[in-house]
């Protein structure tokens, strides 16, 4: 289960950053549990790029 959650951050940080490995997502054992982070990791990505673009869109508007 450790195993399980490790793999799982390894790809959510790699997802983050843009990056993946492919041994690792093709591990039998943790691959899917790195492939689920690696996902997961991309979409907090877009949702961090998408909050920093409608700031800069909405500039001084969002404070008040």
């Amino acid at each position: 289960m450790d195993d399980a959650f490790v793999a799982y951050g390894e790809g959510h940080a790699d997802g983050k950053a843009g990056r993946s490995d492919a041994a690792h997502a093709e591990d039998p054992g943790t691959g899917a549990d790195y492939r689920v982070g690696l996902v997961d990791g991309q979409l907090a990505a877009f949702e961090d790029a998408l909050v920093a673009a409608i700031r800069r869109a909405m500039g001084d508007k969002l404070d008040g």
